[in-house]
């Protein structure tokens, strides 16, 4: 039965096809939007435009029909097609490229690595000045070489007085105890030594405490008040205790002949520090020893010191029957490894050594008011070379002693001086 109205079913079948009710397949429907003459002509050009389809008069177009734009993107656009068809893109439409769509292009790895070059060295170069400035700022310029007077000609080489003082400065009660270093008020050398810096080697010489020396005419570094020397004969620590930096430098100057440069003192807490800020020193203890006094217990063979073994291992002079001479001989050695573990790119070039270890010594590091933190490289790199086999490590000759003191031997020392002063190799040695 058919529940449509009359006439209905056959216009609806007719117009919109109705599946099994008719016997042939429906053909193509008619869409009135799209029928010729639905829109005016007059009004074509603007419904062309207004919907991205091709004039009437474009070739290739029935002025009738779509185009195919949608809201004016072409046909074909982003398909690789050409206007209107394969390989063709629209206006302000960029083509893709020929590898797929939304393929980006490939990386211009030259260009990466350039500007990662600038990158690299802009923060180095910045790391490096601001680690300068930082550790420059804190050097303690405390000694005025300015105030020493009838001093001798300058030399060839760069030179260095080194001093090891017996001050507590910066140690607790419980630091004093643990190290063995006594509770003594204020400061004495321990050691001394020149380092000279030269074209043709570097030579390490040990001034032995006890050495024998004269006290000359000196102008006092607190006083400005002038003290004519009386021929008075002296142990060398002496002069240090008497009136401090600039006074030594005076004494080790008159009794050689030889101008010192630049000053570096280091105390017990920052000799201890450093030796700790670099994870230990290591070292060939080629005798084993013991020492009470300053808590030396060593056995023979290669080992790492840290920072109470080391100050134990260059404090002690009881244990050999050399006493002083023993020591400084130690001290050198030490000192000289000590150096080549801090000049090495482990250290340099890690901030969590570098930082700590400068750190360290600058805290209690004084030097002269003219030493640069580059004449300090200097003199690190010097000590290096000795280590290393470059160089030369030796004690101040001596002749024999006097009350207890012991005698440099003059003529020795003076060639000693003279091979320094013109850089020329060091021949002299401190064996008679």
């Amino acid at each position: 039965m058919n529940d449509w109205p009359e006439g209905w079913s056959d216009e609806r079948d007719a117009r919109h096809g109705r599946g099994s009710a008719g016997a042939q397949p429906e053909g193509a429907r008619v869409m009135r939007h799209v029928r010729p003459g639905a829109v005016p002509p007059q009004q074509r050009q603007g419904y062309d435009d207004a919907v991205g389809q091709a004039p009437a008069s474009a070739p290739g177009y029935a002025s009738d029909y779509n185009t195919g734009q949608v809201y004016g993107i072409p046909r074909g656009a982003g398909q690789g097609g050409g206007p209107g068809g394969p390989g063709g893109h629209g206006p302000g439409v960029p083509p893709m490229p020929s590898h797929g769509p939304g393929a980006r292009p490939a990386p211009n790895w030259g260009r990466r690595i350039k500007i990662g070059s600038i990158t690299l060295a802009t923060v180095l170069l910045v790391t490096t000045v601001g680690t300068y400035f930082w550790a420059d700022g804190r050097m303690r310029r405390e000694v005025d070489l300015s105030k020493v007077i009838e001093r001798p000609a300058e030399g060839d080489c760069t030179t260095y007085l080194i001093v090891g003082s017996d001050s507590r400065e910066g140690l607790t009660s419980e630091d004093k105890k643990r190290l063995h270093t006594g509770s003594a008020d204020g400061k004495r050398t321990d050691s001394m030594m020149i380092l000279a810096a030269c074209g043709s080697g570097n030579t390490m010489i040990s001034l032995p405490r006890d050495s024998d020396v004269e006290i000359p005419t000196f102008v006092g570094s607190e006083s400005g008040k002038t003290f004519k020397g009386t021929g008075r004969r002296v142990k060398l620590n002496a002069a240090y205790a008497e009136d401090g930096p600039e006074l030594l430098v005076r004494t080790v100057e008159h009794n050689t002949g030889l101008r010192i440069d630049h000053y570096a003192e280091i105390g017990f807490a920052g000799f201890a520090n450093i030796v700790d800020a670099l994870g230990g020193v290591e070292l060939n203890i080629e005798k084993g020893f013991k020492d009470k006094r300053s808590g030396a217990d060593f056995q023979a063979g290669k080992q790492t010191l840290d920072g109470e073994q080391a100050l134990a291992f260059v404090r002690t002079r009881y244990a050999f029957a050399e006493s002083d001479l023993a020591r400084t001989k130690n001290q050198q050695k030490f000192l000289a490894a000590l150096a080549n573990q801090a000049a090495t790119p482990g250290t340099v070039l890690n901030p969590f050594k570098l930082y700590p270890t400068l750190g360290a010594g600058l805290d209690t590091l004084i030097v002269d008011k003219d030493m640069s933190l580059f004449d300090l490289a200097e003199m690190f790199f010097a000590m290096k070379s000795v280590n290393g086999g470059d160089g030369k490590s030796m004690n101040m000759p001596i002749s024999g002693s006097r009350g207890g003191n012991l005698v440099w031997d003059k003529a020795r020392v003076k060639q000693l001086v003279q091979q320094i002063q013109n850089d020329e190799k060091v021949t002299v040695t401190s064996d008679r």
